[in-house]
């Protein structure tokens, strides 16, 4: 029985992020068992279960309601996806009868349709409702923390995740509506609060960019997924398979960046030092570093929202 999988919508079209240069990298076994742990609408499962042999098998996963109803559009006997946060791949995996997998993908923040949808808060350029969640189903929206959380506690999120310099002013500005008795409610309020509170940005970035960002990563825990996820990996990628991942901010490529040095070169040590408890002296290196890659000046040109993107892939040994 022939495989099919069906085109994109015009509601999900978009272009996937360097989408030939990921699965290049990721498929080392046409015949084995792969894992796209952020399937968004589907262009990376696309390609992936192009390249595969009808032996081979595609597990996808995705937090997102709509990322699941975008899926069903696949219909291929070696595809299957589920409703799950990336950092419970493991327990997905586990489900379906795989222990360990030839290839890992994860494609990180937030997708073009979740940005374009007004409906789901994550754009400060079209009004709609504070939300931010990518799992709309279940948690806590951007609006909800910003009624209750202190001036302290959103200045540290706006710092620590948006590096945002006037994390501060922004934050005694949405605690002082909140308190005059007309809290944040939509997305539009809260770029134009920010707008009114920002001196000085970036030419060419909007004064909201910061704010939404750190805002997004905080009530999604974007961070502490990552993290979780990454400490899975070298249980579930079978020797000679390969992670990649593909990020968009320092902090997430900081995370994936150290994680992979971190399995793949010896500790340093102090040679000065006679012994240095807990560094073994014959360190087993357990990833090796296969390829860093940003995308093309075509594909920036073609698409803005790839200019910040960072591939990383890693192979288990």
């Amino acid at each position: 029985m022939p495989h099919t999988t069906s085109m994109p919508s015009a509601e999900t079209a978009h272009r996937t992020v360097l989408l030939h240069e990921t699965v290049d990298q990721l498929i080392t076994n046409p015949d084995g068992v792969y894992l796209d742990a952020t399937f968004g609408r589907g262009g990376h499962s696309r390609e992936i279960l192009r390249r595969l042999s009808p032996a081979g098998r595609l597990i996808a996963i995705d937090r997102d309601p709509q990322a699941i109803e975008a899926a069903a559009q696949i219909h291929d006997a070696r595809f299957v996806i589920k409703h799950a946060p990336f950092s419970e791949f493991a327990r997905v995996l586990h489900e379906q009868g795989v222990a360990q997998a030839d290839g890992l993908l994860f494609d990180l923040g937030v997708s073009s349709p979740q940005l374009d949808q007004p409906e789901r808060g994550f754009s400060f350029r079209a009004d709609g409702p504070l939300d931010m969640r990518m799992d709309n189903s279940s948690g806590q929206t951007v609006a909800e923390y910003l009624a209750t959380a202190s001036v302290d506690e959103i200045a540290t999120v706006l710092r620590d995740y948006g590096d945002e310099r006037a994390a501060v002013q922004i934050a005694k500005k949405i605690v002082a509506r909140r308190d005059a008795g007309a809290p944040l409610a939509r997305s539009g309020e809260l770029a134009a609060l920010v707008a009114s509170a920002v001196k000085s940005r970036e030419p060419g970035q909007d004064p909201a960019t910061r704010t939404f960002q750190a805002l997004r990563i905080h009530v999604n825990a974007e961070l502490a997924q990552i993290e979780t996820a990454l400490s899975q990996v070298l249980v579930c990628l079978r020797p000679g398979g390969r992670l990649a991942v593909i990020s968009f901010h320092s902090l997430e490529d900081a995370l994936i960046k150290r994680f992979i040095h971190r399995h793949a070169r010896a500790p340093a040590v102090d040679r000065r030092q006679p012994f240095v408890p807990g560094v073994s002296a014959e360190f087993q290196p357990q990833l090796e570093e296969v390829v860093r890659m940003r995308p093309s000046a075509a594909e920036i040109s073609g698409n803005a929202r790839s200019r910040s993107a960072m591939l990383r892939v890693a192979q288990r040994v």
